[in-house]
């Protein structure tokens, strides 16, 4: 039996290259080169039918380690909490204080971006800070 090598985390939305922008910034992630033939992301989109430009953009890690995230546009709002969401790593091997200390310091980062505070959940010991992203998405900062 073979094993999954890749996979992609897809998101569906409203304005596919915002969002994909938006998350470049939270994970350090890198828009990729434009298609073949295309020396700009702009010139590309302007190649495609009217229906279809900007239905989609993508990034990627720039290490390779990471999934690529898709955004793709959909004609439908968020309707409900996500079924699946991300965690933004920024607090592994910390507890307490410290650890709270780290997720508040993404947090801060991320407001200014656009990102929503939902609430931050602590025990004294452990923490985590759910939020939105500029549509609405549901993630962690774990």
């Amino acid at each position: 039996m073979s094993s999954v090598k890749q996979f992609q985390v897809t998101f569906d939305c409203a304005e596919p290259e915002r969002l994909a922008r938006f998350w470049c910034e939270v994970l350090g992630y890198v828009v990729p080169p434009p298609p073949e033939g295309f020396a700009t992301w702009d010139q590309y989109q302007r190649s495609r039918p009217p229906e279809e430009r900007d239905a989609w953009f993508a990034c990627v890690d720039p290490s390779g380690v990471g999934p690529r995230l898709y955004f793709q546009r959909v004609p439908e709002g968020k309707a409900a909490k996500n079924r699946v969401h991300l965690d933004v790593r920024v607090g592994t091997g910390l507890v307490g204080e410290e650890r709270l200390a780290a997720l508040e310091a993404e947090r801060a980062r991320l407001v200014p971006l656009g990102a929503v505070h939902v609430r931050t959940l602590y025990d004294g010991n452990d923490a985590c800070i759910p939020m939105q992203d500029i549509e609405g998405n549901e993630f962690c900062i774990d």
